[in-house]
């Protein structure tokens, strides 16, 4: 059995590292859709996404990456709903 402190302390010391080198706001966010999607070997895609996309159009294919049911690879059905979303095909 570990001691909460120790516990904190690992967390806290994971949470500065990976915040480390990220001094703008598009890349935390970019590096939480890598988290969300659970595809962090691709975080700079992500980076760069929220850096040129609109924000509206990234929560939008983020919410129906994540719901939905079955998706093998949440990652490729966000990039496939941006896609849909910057055509302007709205298919729900």
């Amino acid at each position: 059995m570990k001691k909460v402190k120790d516990l904190l302390k690992k967390q806290q010391k994971e949470l500065f590292d990976r915040h480390k080198y990220v001094s703008h706001e598009f890349q935390d966010y970019g590096y939480r859709l890598a988290l969300k999607l659970n595809d962090l070997s691709h975080k700079s895609l992500y980076i760069k996404l929220a850096k040129k996309e609109k924000r509206a159009l990234l929560e939008q294919a983020l919410m129906f990456a994540l719901d939905y049911p079955k998706a093998k690879s949440k990652a490729k059905v966000f990039m496939w709903k941006l896609k849909e979303l910057k055509n302007g095909k709205d298919s729900n």
